[in-house]
């Protein structure tokens, strides 16, 4: 019998990372972990080390990586706690590891999930912003290092089922028309336009369908996620932005589709849980147990399909128009985005400040070709700034 697979779960106290766990844990003779790692949440990433008790563990806050460093030695548990962001990218691509799942948020987990990818491991990409801000770069390491890209948001693992093995040929040549992006339409998808001022951070990240972090379900509610995952299939699976078609789905039960120029339409369907995606992208190309239960077909008594609408949800318009523009583009979108979500959760703007901050950030950016990680890097930073900028006229300061 081989070898377990060994696997490092970036961002393991996440609601992705958690659910990596529960996957892995039930198959103990398949999968090994390797390597866990958090921002801070010391006491949960304690837990996690105690069950599967990890070769090594990150907590990116020092002062959590002492807390947990404390613990696992009264505990008598093999784990070596380590700190720092640096030592997020040196887990994974460490030489036992074959698999890594990337699932960090936001522009935190770029540089770990590219050492990932430089150092030729299967990378699960659960962070959609590393092909946002640095899509070019990130499908060049992959294709240099012989690392395997697969896509681990429930649409594109979707969208991934349900393509032909050849489409890294070019979609034309392989008969696919368009990519049908699904969406919920979040929790605002018929709230009446004129209520969306007042909107609480609570009413944002109450999902109808999935329950994911604050951030991701504030992006949700503005469709910046969807945006964003626009940008991401692109990437992935080489098509050009009129090809990618979002379709609002509010049922979650179409994770999403491929047409074909033969009229074919192929669908992923299943219940709304992300063990699914986690457990096709672990054994693919076999199929694995995830705990999820069977779809019941005769449950669903209609599934609706409608166009997103534009006014109600700027932030998808600013994402097709951000890929359009190419470069440096879209890294400025999602850093604006990520500075304006948070000043929204900390209750410091309103809902509707999201998407005029992004889009004045936007208008000050000089684009230019995004050829390497540090102008990236710095484009970031340089967004993130006037974002803040941005945010404090709002507030009045």
């Amino acid at each position: 019998m081989s070898s377990p697979i060994g696997v490092t779960v970036l961002g393991s106290t996440g609601s992705v990372g958690v659910s990596t766990l529960d996957v892995l844990g039930r198959h103990p003779e398949r999968y090994r972990v390797v390597a866990l790692t958090a921002n801070q949440a010391h006491d949960k990433l304690f837990e996690q080390c105690r069950r599967f008790e990890p070769q090594y563990a990150v907590m990116v806050q020092e002062q959590a990586a002492e807390a947990l460093r404390q613990r696992v030695r009264a505990a008598g548990i093999a784990t070596e706690v380590l700190s720092g962001a640096d030592a997020l990218s040196t887990v994974a691509a460490l030489p036992q590891t074959d698999y890594v799942m990337a699932a960090i948020v936001g522009a935190a987990g770029l540089l770990p999930s590219l050492a990932a990818a430089e150092a030729g491991k299967r990378v699960m990409l659960a962070n959609k912003e590393a092909l946002v801000m640095s899509g070019q770069l990130f499908m060049d390491a992959v294709s240099r290092n012989g690392a395997e890209l697969l896509p681990i948001d429930s649409e594109h693992n979707a969208i991934f089922q349900c393509m032909p093995d050849d489409f890294p040929q070019g979609l034309g040549s392989v008969g696919v028309r368009r990519i049908l992006l699904t969406a919920s339409g979040g929790p605002f998808r018929t709230t009446p336009l004129a209520a969306l001022k007042s909107v609480t951070p609570a009413q944002a990240v109450a999902h109808p369908n999935w329950e994911m972090g604050r951030k991701i379900s504030v992006d949700s509610a503005t469709m910046m996620n969807k945006g964003l995952e626009v940008i991401e299939a692109c990437w992935l699976f080489g098509a050009d932005t009129e090809q990618v078609q979002v379709v609002l789905h509010p049922q979650s039960v179409v994770h999403s589709m491929v047409q074909y120029v033969d009229g074919s339409v192929l669908a992923q369907l299943g219940n709304p849980d992300m063990r699914t995606p986690i457990a096709h992208c672990l054994a693919w190309p076999e199929r694995i147990e995830s705990g999820v239960a069977d779809l019941d077909v005769f449950a669903m008594s209609r599934l609706d399909f409608e166009p997103p609408d534009l006014q109600r949800f700027p932030c998808l318009r600013l994402a097709y128009e951000a890929r359009q523009a190419g470069g440096l583009m879209s890294t400025a979108l999602n850093a604006a985005n990520e500075v304006a979500v948070e000043a929204f959760l900390d209750r410091g703007m309103d809902f509707l400040g999201i998407p005029a901050v992004i889009e004045s950030v936007l208008g000050e950016t000089v684009n230019a070709a995004a050829t390497d990680l540090r102008s990236i890097l710095d484009a970031d930073a340089e967004a993130r700034q006037r974002a803040r900028r941005q945010v404090r006229l709002r507030k009045g300061e």
